[in-house]
């Protein structure tokens, strides 16, 4: 028998709760393991909107996840399109994209530890990065920028300001982009807020089902930010400080960003 302690011996849907609480957890491994659970209340549309409900409100902020469960419930065959939408997240090439159009010896602003973005970071050792530890993450891409020779420096919350002024390019990650604005750890504000006043550009990398219609978004954004937004993890990024969008197809302009919404609308989620 397998001792309670292990996560591999629950129930998939109680594996994957447990798995969206991580905030460690890759975003391809967590869809992957919706993807399995979540089919297997695929023939009940009330029990699969229930789960999807579920798992939403523990990971409010990550819009590939409303991108998965929306998915399921509109289409004609959900557990194809858990297939599918695993997959597309999976074959994602806009971390090889970010890492093509990088230029040599830029020094790069990034907030925490973004999964595409330090994944784009690790493959050019040719660019300098700060990384701002807002919220006590950052010290992982550190770690693994320095043991691969790197040049990389460690910002304190406190610095965000001056870093963003004296990068050559603030790289910011959404966990979910919409029209009205984008869903980004906190500090990315006040990056993308003195890098836009100080002429710095600033990117925005929004990687496979992080593109959300509005009536999506929204529900999102006042699960994901309180009152007192200075107390969370995430905060919105308005898209005027935004100069490009980072995705599968390369740096494009911010107006070209809803050309890749392809999320049904499914307000039963927020319900």
């Amino acid at each position: 028998m397998c001792p309670l302690t292990t996560i591999r011996c629950v129930h998939p849907i109680e594996r994957l709760r447990y798995m969206a609480r991580a905030g460690d957890v890759g975003t391809a491994s967590l869809i992957r393991e919706a993807a399995v659970a979540l089919s297997a209340t695929a023939r009940d549309p009330v029990e699969l909107v229930m789960a999807c409900r579920q798992l939403i409100e523990r990971r409010p902020s990550s819009g590939p996840l409303v991108w998965l469960s929306a998915r399921m419930i509109t289409g004609s065959d959900a557990r194809a399109e858990a297939w599918d939408a695993a997959e597309a997240i999976e074959s994602d090439t806009t971390a090889r994209e970010l890492a093509h159009v990088l230029a040599a010896d830029t020094v790069v602003l990034v907030i925490g530890s973004p999964e595409i973005a330090g994944r784009s970071l690790r493959a050019r050792g040719d660019v300098n990065v700060l990384v701002a530890d807002t919220i006590g993450e950052g010290y992982g891409l550190v770690h693994q920028l320095e043991i691969n020779d790197h040049s990389v420096a460690d910002v304190p919350a406190g610095g965000v300001g001056s870093a963003a002024a004296a990068a050559g390019l603030v790289l910011l990650e959404t966990d979910a982009l919409s029209d009205g604005g984008a869903l980004c750890r906190t500090g990315s504000l006040a990056a993308a807020a003195v890098a836009h006043h100080s002429g710095v550009p600033v990117w925005l990398v929004a990687g496979v089902g992080r593109c959300l219609p509005s009536r999506m978004w929204e529900p999102m954004a006042d699960r994901s930010i309180s009152d007192q937004a200075w107390d969370d993890e995430a905060e919105r990024v308005p898209l005027e400080l935004i100069d490009k969008v980072v995705g599968p197809s390369g740096p494009q302009p911010i107006a070209e960003a809803r050309l890749r919404v392809d999320c049904p609308i499914a307000p039963e989620l927020f319900r």
